[in-house]
């Protein structure tokens, strides 16, 4: 779902938060609030899940029962100017393919972006995430890299390490010298 009256060019100077929706309130938390960037809420009656997340004015929402989700529809709608976009195929840098009886997530799109946007569309490929024969170390006398470039980077990929969980250790790795990149560690 879409929320259209989202100030989506609007500058805030305070922090804004969502109560819980009626129905979602967690009986151990009745009176927790969530930051309205990243909220997630998860309902189970009877064992029936459902499960919403709000991403500044996108709800993916989902559940078990055709009743629940019909439900949930009509409360926002009542309650929100809200369009359906319809089945969820791509959110956040993540791809969904939802098939009768599983689902699949990539960040294939995501990743072949990261590539595109630093220039290394035409990089030769390797595979292991790092060279096994060098060790990183902070490289003193090495050659300064520009510092928000380099985070940048490192940035992307440790968003991508939530599919990859084989570049996990090699990013960590590089993520330790963002005060001082060198060419070495650009590597």
């Amino acid at each position: 779902m879409d929320v259209k009256s989202a100030f989506l060019n609007g500058y805030l100077n305070e922090e804004v938060y969502v109560e819980q929706p009626k129905g979602f309130a967690d009986p151990n938390l009745p009176d927790h609030k969530g930051g309205i960037d990243k909220t997630l809420f998860v309902k189970n009656t009877d064992g029936r899940i459902m499960i919403a997340q709000i991403y500044v004015d996108d709800i993916v929402f989902g559940g078990m029962s055709d009743t629940m989700v019909k439900h949930f529809v009509g409360q926002m709608q009542t309650e929100f100017e809200m369009s359906m976009v319809g089945e969820l195929t791509y959110f956040l840098g993540l791809q969904i393919k939802q098939m009768e009886d599983s689902t699949f997530m990539s960040q294939s799109k995501y990743a072949k972006n990261i590539v595109k946007k630093f220039g290394m569309d035409n990089a030769s490929h390797k595979r292991t995430p790092a060279p096994t024969h060098q060790k990183l170390s902070k490289d003193e006398g090495g050659i300064s890299i520009d510092q928000s470039l380099y985070r940048s980077m490192i940035g992307s990929l440790l968003y991508l390490t939530a599919s990859r969980p084989d570049i996990t250790f090699v990013v960590g790795v590089c993520a330790r010298y963002q005060v001082d990149p060198k060419a070495s560690h650009l590597n």
